[in-house]
């Protein structure tokens, strides 16, 4: 069966939006789109942080997938600006994913540039070029992230992450580099002793430091504990005071510490109800709110009216409000924003990170009323998706879903996607093709946002369905939970439960359940496809198909995720994949970055190898330059038409209507 071929002509494609004309009669998965993989590609902008320049203006890291997902630092004027120079790029590799790549004081910005690993410092607006801060070490190479500017020493504070002794066991610490002068400083440790450390945050009233550490076998949203130092006239830190985290007997991650104008210390901890909520911290720690949902402290304290603008997430949605310090209680603001991940302020005014089912992932600037509870002016600045008006008709709506899992009484928890093209409509009596999505982490989370990739399945006529399966975050402790030492059975038996009940609503056609994830989403979709009998072919991109050789090869970041999640070696080998090429009877197609240190190439390379030898349809991608995630706008393409001509061409019973030439597949070509 021929991919370029296609079942409506061009015309047909554009003839409701123009003339009202009755849409064609075509088959499900085989109709004509305007979100074609080239504009989502387009659209594969993320974000990754955000800041106030000394003007009051934003400055964020966006990814430009057309600039072979270069990080580019930004500025907010009557057009943003780039800050930094066309040959750095703002990233850093501390545990594999990065984060915290800059922070801002007034108008001199530090960053870690992507190629050395390096912390340089910029001043912005004058056109000086970036000025080294750390030494040029040959690799293996020192990375940091997360730093803050110290206002009693001149220094900047951040988590430092040192490969030199051991590429696959760095050693984690917090540091100080020397910011007087124009020459490189070697970093000075401040604390150390620990696995892992994050969140170093200074109380500009006093020389005090909070921040998070923790040890394996935790992840820091399993157990963590905050601690606060006090410098001495030196900059060293000498006592230390651990304020949450240090009672072994009560299981808590507290998390995002952050000094208010009064030094005061907020921060979130889940203790007792498993919900992240804030807490004070003075002498004693007080609990000023306690809902059943995750409170963010991502805020900014209002100096006369006391008030903190808080984010908070429940059953799938996200809200903003404001906090009152004294009182506990919250006044939720009115955005057109139901999912926010970020936050900004100044003292009448501030910049959120967000998105919601119709707007794409954006920044926006929100000003309030005198009282700091209303808002009364709202403006979009920056959006991953120029031009998604255009688009508007085509839109597929998320609908919230709970549905049964295989424990009486117990529920899990997805978004489901119709299909939705104005031109098009499915074929008498048929049920649309079904696509399930699986998050990684595997304790990520998955959100109603206006995502083309979404829309490119949906405006084909295919059903898509996001999955937060049990062991995603957003649900409390106990939820998240679920997955403890059941990796491959409850997130497994959560996707397929999902799709089943999706044909039992009478949705979609349970002859034609594909599945796909990323990371731990990949593993799912292997494990799935090797121990249930659900779908009828499978996506693996980055996917891990050997608990055995990830324990062996992955980062020190999660090297004893698995001590969690799956439990002994018995149990590894019981779940991998790898070990059960027998059991597959479907077609495969994977997906791989060679520069992958979180899921090594060998792993998709071993699955595609055995797969080939049972004689199983199956094909696999590698791509030269890529890491854990696709970042080129190229690659992301490529990846987003194989799957959907791999389905068609093994599942549909249509023919897309995109000129897609297929690669090979091994046992079918």
């Amino acid at each position: 069966m021929s991919s370029s071929s296609h079942a409506a002509s061009p015309a047909d494609g554009a003839s409701t939006a123009s003339g009202g004309v009755k849409p064609t009669t075509a088959p499900y998965g085989s109709w004509r789109s305007p979100v074609t993989a080239d504009v989502v590609a387009g659209a594969e902008k993320h974000l990754k942080g955000i800041a106030l320049a000394g003007d009051g203006r934003l400055m964020w890291i966006e990814t430009r997938p057309e600039e072979k997902g270069r990080m580019v630092i930004v500025k907010e004027e009557d057009k943003p600006v780039d800050v930094i120079p066309q040959e750095f790029a703002a990233r850093t590799l501390v545990h594999e994913y990065g984060g915290g790549a800059f922070a801002v004081n007034n108008n001199v910005v530090v960053f870690s540039n992507y190629k050395d690993q390096r912390l340089y410092k910029q001043t912005v607006g004058i056109g000086s070029p970036p000025v080294p801060l750390t030494p040029d070490y040959s690799a293996p190479n020192i990375s940091y992230a997360d730093g803050v500017f110290d206002p009693h020493f001149s220094r900047y504070i951040t988590v430092m992450e040192d490969h030199r002794m051991s590429s696959l066991n760095p050693t984690t610490t917090i540091a100080a580099i020397n910011l007087s002068g124009e020459q490189v400083h070697e970093p000075k440790v401040l604390i150390s002793g620990r696995d892992f450390y994050a969140f170093p945050r200074i109380d500009r009233n006093k020389r005090r430091m909070a921040w998070i550490e923790w040890s394996h076998p935790n992840m820091p949203w399993d157990k963590s504990e905050l601690w606060v130092g006090y410098f001495s006239e030196s900059g060293d830190l000498e006592t230390r005071i651990c304020v949450a985290g240090a009672n072994q007997m009560l299981v808590e991650s507290p998390t995002e510490p952050k000094w208010s104008l009064k030094g005061e210390l907020f921060f979130i901890t889940d203790r007792g109800s498993g919900f992240w909520n804030i807490y004070k911290w003075v002498l004693m720690m007080v609990n000023i709110c306690s809902l059943c949902c995750h409170l963010s402290v991502k805020h900014h304290i209002v100096k006369q009216l006391h008030k903190i603008t808080t984010l908070c997430r429940q059953q799938g949605r996200s809200y903003l409000g404001v906090l009152e310090c004294d009182s506990g209680s919250i006044s939720l603001l009115d955005i057109p924003f139901s999912d926010l991940s970020n936050v900004v302020a100044a003292d009448d005014y501030f910049y959120i990170e967000g998105a919601s089912a119709s707007v794409p992932l954006s920044l926006a600037k929100v000003n309030l009323d005198a009282n700091r509870t209303k808002v009364v002016d709202f403006s979009i600045i920056w959006s991953s998706t120029l031009g998604v008006e255009q688009y508007k008709s085509f839109l597929s709506t998320p609908e919230f879903v709970e549905f049964p899992t295989l424990i009486p009484g117990q529920k899990a928890y997805a978004y489901f996607y119709p299909p939705s093209n104005p031109n098009f409509q499915g074929l008498p009596d048929e049920k649309p093709p079904l696509l399930v999505k699986v998050h990684g982490g595997p304790t990520s989370e998955t959100r109603a946002i206006l995502d083309l990739n979404v829309q490119y399945w949906t405006s084909r006529g295919w059903a898509y369905v996001d999955v937060n399966y049990g062991g995603s975050t957003g649900y409390g402790r106990e939820y998240r939970e679920r997955l403890f030492e059941k990796w491959g059975i409850v997130d497994v038996d959560d996707c397929c439960r999902c799709a089943i009940f999706l044909v039992e609503s009478g949705k979609v056609d349970g002859e034609r359940l594909c599945i796909t994830g990323r990371s731990a989403g990949g593993y799912t979709t292997l494990a799935s496809l090797a121990f249930r009998n659900t779908f009828k072919a499978g996506a693996s991109v980055y996917g891990v198909a050997d608990f055995s050789l990830l324990k062996e090869e992955t980062h020190k970041f999660e090297k004893h995720d698995l001590d969690h999640f799956v439990g002994d070696e018995k149990a590894c080998y019981e779940r991998s994949p790898i070990n059960f090429v027998d059991k597959f009877t479907c077609p495969v197609i994977l997906f791989q970055g060679l520069e992958d240190k979180v899921v090594p190439p060998d792993q998709a390379r071993k699955i595609y190898k055995a797969l080939k030898e049972k004689g199983l349809p199956v094909a696999l991608v590698e791509y030269e330059g890529e890491q854990h995630g696709l970042r080129k706008a190229e690659n992301i393409k490529f990846t987003l038409e194989q799957q959907m001509v791999f389905f068609a061409r093994l599942v549909g019973k249509f023919e897309v209507a995109d000129d897609i030439p297929p690669i090979k597949i091994e046992n079918f070509d």
